[in-house]
């Protein structure tokens, strides 16, 4: 039980440091998503805990993902009126930007000649973490390396994005949120709320119909590169 609220807290801690190190110096390097996986990773190894041990108390902070999603709603309500006035193009794409996911990763590992089930494991990648692993296991792949495949998916997209928003100098809220929420799910839609409110809410909606439609589309492109 202690060692449980331990983990919480210390989890908590590491990422309230690192965020205001960010805010402080904003750098990629120095973003929360990477500093705070990577300094529990060697707490953990340098203190031999083992993550069964850790995780038992700071699977609750996992779980608050489910209530996280569902706020998003929040956001929506404000906005609804400007998003239902381009659902089409946020449907167009999303549906586009989803298909092109899935079909260029697996592309790219059979170009290396990577094994069918790694292959398998990782196409789902840009949908969120719980659908992922199912579509992976539904197909044949391996849970556990999709949902390192979603999380590492999730904290460059969330890291890129920004910086392919001010390359390409997109100043419109709703293709802002459409690129983070698509290619970088729950860390893009984090970001897309830095932009702003309308952002954040298109991201939000991309991300879980990035995810449905990843969902249906897999087993078509799999039959068709297969």
């Amino acid at each position: 039980m202690i060692l449980g609220a331990a983990s919480i807290l210390v989890t908590v801690l590491i990422y309230v440091v690192s965020s205001h190190l960010y805010r402080y110096k904003p750098i990629m390097i120095l973003s929360p998503l990477i500093i705070t996986p990577v300094a529990l990773a060697v707490l953990l190894l340098t203190s031999r805990i083992q993550f069964e041990t850790y995780n038992a108390g700071a699977h609750w902070l996992s779980d608050m993902l489910q209530p996280a999603t569902i706020a998003f709603a929040i956001p929506l309500s404000k906005h609804f009126d400007l998003v239902k006035k381009h659902a089409v193009q946020i449907i167009v794409s999303v549906l586009t930007g989803s298909a092109v996911a899935v079909a260029s990763s697996m592309w790219l590992a059979k170009a290396l000649h990577l094994d069918s089930q790694l292959i398998f494991s990782l196409i789902p990648h840009s949908a969120t973490t719980p659908i992922a692993m199912a579509v992976s296991q539904s197909i044949g792949g391996i849970p556990t390396i999709t949902a390192i495949a979603v999380m590492i998916t999730g904290i460059f997209g969330s890291l890129i994005g920004p910086f392919v928003i001010r390359l390409c100098n997109i100043r419109n809220d709703i293709a802002r949120g459409v690129l983070l929420g698509t290619s970088a799910h729950g860390a893009g839609t984090s970001k897309a709320f830095e932009f702003g409110s309308l952002t954040g809410t298109v991201s939000s909606i991309s991300m879980i119909m990035a995810a449905v439609i990843t969902l249906f589309i897999t087993p078509w492109i799999l039959k068709a590169f297969l």
